[in-house]
């Protein structure tokens, strides 16, 4: 069976007008052209859709049960122009993102707020995973761009942009790490710690910035997330290293944060994407606008709570 959109549109007009030069005015095509369409779409479903004499036109039975049926499609299909109209014109969409839960939390939001009062329409799904599901979900596609640390392996995987997050020593308020000049490694080497799991990409950090100098982080805990980490920071437990981006750093009033002044303490943050593919088009430029707000070799911004650190935050608006 072969039809055709312009056909069912024939049928239609005939069925609304009662008349095959009414039908044909309303389309602007010829009425010969018209009763071609119509001739074919009847041979097409074998049946008789109109009976016509000189006077009146009138849909035949099978006519009126396949009316409402084509209303439908040509209804649903209209909707699917306007909608896809709008996507393309950025109007419209969903932006899927993967990213780190520091990220996710943290500068994310305002990115996303900032975004949506140029594009209303916007729509986000946040997924906040560790590094190497963020890199599964782009390369899957479940999700159009990722936000992760450390490396990138793989030709299929496009760095869009790479920033730096330094790692900070969280600490109450009054502890005499705050009256110190610099926070450095071999200061932290003699205070009781609170370290993230080491599944965490910030505890491979921590652990490999140790070993590179020749020493060994000995936790008094270990936490899986930040939160928990920062509450055992409150109860006195030790000091713990976190992200300057984490937002549970500014969560507690009675806590402080200082970048560590050591090498190694540092983790890069990536804007990553499936290489090759085609992205919807706020997708590409919530992207475009991530690259235009922060910029290369940018440095992601602190907590809000913490010591301000002296290089610049990563901007966003």
């Amino acid at each position: 069976m072969d039809l055709s959109l312009r056909q069912i549109r024939a049928f239609l007009a005939v069925a609304q007008t009662h008349s095959f030069t009414r039908a044909a005015d309303l389309l602007h095509v010829a009425q010969p052209t018209l009763t071609v369409q119509i001739r074919r779409l009847e041979e097409a479903l074998d049946v008789k859709l109109f009976d016509r004499n000189t006077r009146t036109v009138n849909l035949t039975r099978v006519g009126r049960e396949l009316l409402p049926v084509f209303q439908r499609m040509v209804h649903d299909l209209d909707a699917v122009v306007v909608d896809t109209h709008e996507i393309a014109a950025k109007r419209r969409g969903i932006v899927r993102v993967a990213a780190l839960p520091t990220v996710a939390a943290g500068v994310l939001p305002d990115a996303i707020r900032s975004f949506r009062e140029r594009h209303p329409g916007a729509s986000f799904v946040l997924k906040d995973v560790i590094a190497g599901r963020v890199l599964a979900l782009v390369r899957s596609e479940e999700v159009d761009l990722g936000v992760m640390g450390g490396e990138v392996k793989g030709q299929d995987i496009e760095t869009l942009l790479e920033a730096s997050d330094r790692l900070h020593v969280v600490f109450p308020k009054d502890h005499p790490v705050a009256g110190l000049p610099r926070v450095t490694i071999a200061t932290l080497a003699d205070l009781p710690l609170v370290l993230m799991d080491p599944a965490t990409s910030v505890r491979e950090i921590v652990d490999e910035a140790f070993l590179n100098a020749g020493l060994i982080a000995k936790p008094v805990c270990e936490a899986t997330y930040m939160m928990t980490a920062v509450a055992m920071v409150r109860a006195g437990l030790g000091l713990t290293i976190l992200p300057g981006s984490a937002r549970e750093i500014g969560a507690e009033p009675g806590l402080r944060s200082r970048p560590i002044d050591s090498a190694g303490f540092s983790r890069s943050v990536r804007i990553i994407r499936k290489a090759g593919r085609t992205l919807p088009p706020l997708s590409e430029a919530f992207a475009e606008y991530l690259r235009a707000a922060f910029g290369p070799g940018s440095v992601v911004p602190h907590a809000p709570g913490g010591v301000r650190r002296e290089d610049g935050p990563w901007p966003v608006g």
